[in-house]
C-alpha cells in the first residue's frame, strides 16, 4: 500500500498537470530509487544552488497552486460542457403520465435495497416552469409541492 500511496502522490493530476506531493510539500519528491543508487539530479546537486532554488520554489508556490486551481476549473468546465451536450431534456404536457423518483425519506425501510426506485405513475396537472411540474395521482388528488423534470420519468402503457 504504501508503494500505491508514492505512486499516486507523485504521478502530475491530467487535470491540474501538477503532483500532490508538489502542492503538499512545496517541493518535488525524489524517487526512492535515486536516494540509494543516485542519479543526475543528485549528481549535480550543490548546497548553495539548492538553498536558492527552494527559495525560488517556496516564492512561486502559491502562483503554482493558483494556476493549478485555474486549470482544475477550466477542466471542469469543459467536463460540464461534454456533459451538457448529451444531455437532452424531454419537456412533459398537461395530461402525460410519469413516475416520481422515490426519495430517501419516502422509501419503504423494510424492503431495503430491493424496494421500488419509481412510483406513480401521476398525471401532469400544471407546468409552473420550465422543467418544474404540479402533479396529481390517477383519482384526481394533488401531490403537495412542485417536482422538477429530474426526478420525473416519462410512463409508458
Amino acid at each position: 500500500m504504501p508503494m500505491v500511496l508514492w505512486s499516486y502522490n507523485t504521478t502530475p493530476r491530467s487535470t491540474t498537470r501538477e503532483t500532490p506531493f508538489l502542492l503538499t510539500y512545496r517541493y518535488e519528491a525524489m524517487v526512492p530509487l535515486e536516494v540509494g543508487a543516485g542519479s543526475l539530479w543528485r549528481d549535480l546537486f550543490v548546497e548553495e544552488n539548492a538553498e536558492i532554488n527552494q527559495r525560488l520554489h517556496l516564492d512561486l508556490l502559491d502562483e503554482t497552486r493558483t494556476n493549478s486551481q485555474l486549470k482544475l476549473a477550466a477542466y471542469q468546465q469543459r467536463i460540464a460542457r461534454y456533459f451538457n451536450k448529451k444531455v437532452k431534456s424531454v419537456p412533459f404536457k398537461v395530461g402525460d403520465l410519469v413516475l416520481r423518483k422515490v426519495m430517501s425519506n419516502t422509501k419503504i425501510a423494510q424492503h431495503g435495497v430491493l424496494g421500488a426506485n419509481w412510483e406513480g405513475p401521476y398525471k401532469v396537472k400544471a407546468i409552473l416552469w420550465k422543467g418544474t411540474y404540479r402533479l396529481k395521482d390517477l383519482d384526481g388528488k394533488p401531490i403537495p409541492r412542485a417536482w422538477n423534470m429530474e426526478h420525473l420519468q416519462k410512463y409508458y402503457q
